[in-house]
This record gives C-alpha cells, sequence and structure tokens, in this order.
C-alpha cells in the first residue's frame, strides 16, 4: 500500500481497514482524504485474503462533513470539476463489502460517505 498522509490502513483477521486519520479537523472530508480512501479501497479489493473493508473515524468523529476550510477558495466550476462528488460513485464499484464503523460526530459528507457503504454500524455515540 502506498504511503497515505490522511488514512491509516491496516489488515486484521482478513478485514482491511481505513482509519480516517485527520484529528485536529475531526476527519473532515478533504479531497485528498477521499482520493486516499478510495485508493485504499480499490487495493483492498483487489487482494483475495480480504473478505470485507472496515471505514472508521475516530470516538470524537467518523467524519465531519466536507473539509469547509479547503474548498472556500474553490469556484463553483471548480467544485463541479473535481473529483469530490464522483468518489461516491467510485465507492460503489467496490466488489467486497464495505462496512462504515461510526462513533462521534458523522455529519454532511460523512453521512454520505457513511450511506455509500453496504452496512452501517453506530456506536452509542454516534450523532
Amino acid at each position: 500500500m502506498p504511503d497515505y498522509q490522511n488514512i491509516l490502513v491496516e489488515t486484521k483477521e482478513g478485514v482491511g481497514i481505513i482509519r480516517f486519520n485527520r484529528p485536529k479537523a475531526l476527519n473532515a472530508l478533504s479531497p485528498q482524504l477521499m482520493k486516499e480512501t478510495v485508493m485504499a479501497l480499490f487495493a483492498f479489493d483487489a487482494q483475495d485474503e480480504i473478505g470485507a473493508i472496515l471505514i472508521t473515524g475516530s470516538d470524537k468523529a467518523f467524519a465531519a462533513g466536507a473539509d469547509i476550510k479547503e474548498m472556500s477558495t474553490a469556484s463553483v466550476i471548480d467544485m463541479l470539476k473535481s473529483d469530490f462528488i464522483p468518489t461516491f460513485a467510485k465507492i460503489r464499484e467496490i466488489k467486497k463489502p464495505i462496512i462504515a464503523a461510526v462513533s462521534g460526530w458523522c455529519l454532511g459528507g460523512g453521512n454520505e460517505l457513511a450511506m455509500s457503504c453496504d452496512m452501517v454500524v453506530a456506536s452509542e455515540t454516534a450523532k
């Protein structure tokens, strides 16, 4: 697997695990985080020893939505040309089951990402 900047990846007992790793931004979904997530999903999907993929965040936030700070300088045209929205369609191309393990905040784009998964498991702290 490549060296990711915004996610942590590991394999445990046949499950590929993707953990968002932007704690200062409450795991807000930046374009780079989304790109890395899709790359990791396709990498796990290609591995025969992986039976399912788990996406998770932290106890405080699964994902606090889109990273508005990063998007604030983009024009409407820039946003329409970006890969951010098509990313959700790419997630649906994955053949292995994807499970969102949600704790803490799950807002906006974070909720959209969770709903793009095949199953959502929410902890008692999920909001």
